[in-house]
C-alpha cells in the first residue's frame, strides 16, 4: 500500500476533493475508496543503506524477507541498472534475476511489519506473464513490466518447449 497512489485514485475518482483546498481546510471524504486502491505489484526490493554490504547481499537479504526464499549470491544474474523516480528522488535501481525453487522456500516472506511492510508474494504463470505486464488494471512499476520483457526475451526462448 501506499498512499501516494491511494491519494492518486482518490483524486481521479473524486476530482472535487482537492479543488480549492489546502493544510487546513482539507475536509473528510465522505465516501473513501478502499484501501486496495493503494495496493500495487511490485518486484522484490530494498533500500541500499548498509555500507558494509554488497548490492547482491542486499538483494539476497530482501528476496529471504520479502518472499521467503533463501538465494545464495551465485544465483543471481545481474540485469542492469536504471534511474527510476527521475523527478522526485532520481533513485538508481539495480535489477537482478534469480530462479527460484520449493526448496530455497525457508519462510513465509511478507516484509518487516515493523517497518510497515505487508507482502504478499504473488506467482504469475508464465504464459501469462505479458498479459499481466501490459493489463492497466493491475498497478504495477515500470520495473515489473521491464523485468517480464526482459525475462521473455532471455530465458523464456531457452525453457524447453511443452
Amino acid at each position: 500500500f501506499f498512499k501516494a497512489v491511494y491519494m492518486c485514485e482518490v483524486e481521479r475518482h473524486h476530482p472535487q476533493v482537492f479543488q480549492n483546498q489546502d493544510k487546513e481546510s482539507f475536509s473528510r471524504l465522505e465516501d473513501p475508496l478502499p484501501a486496495a486502491e493503494g495496493v500495487t505489484y511490485e518486484l522484490c526490493a530494498g533500500i541500499v543503506d548498509k555500507p558494509d554490504l554488497s548490492l547482491e547481499e542486499i538483494a539476497c537479504e530482501e528476496v529471504l524477507e520479502e518472499c521467503g526464499y533463501r538465494v545464495p549470491i551465485t544465483n543471481l544474474r545481474r540485469i542492469t541498472s536504471y534511474r527510476s523516480g527521475v523527478g522526485v528522488t532520481g533513485s538508481r535501481q539495480t535489477l537482478f534475476y534469480a530462479e527460484v525453487t520449493d526448496e530455497m522456500r525457508t519462510g513465509e516472506g511478507g516484509g518487516q511489519p515493523e517497518e510497515g511492510e505487508l507482502i504478499e508474494v504473488v506467482e504469475i504463470p508464465l504464459e501469462e506473464s505479458m498479459k499481466f505486464a501490459y493489463d492497466e488494471t493491475f498497478p504495477k512499476t515500470m520495473g515489473v513490466i521491464f523485468s517480464f520483457t526482459w525475462f521473455q526475451d532471455n530465458i523464456a526462448p531457452k525453457l524447453p518447449k511443452k
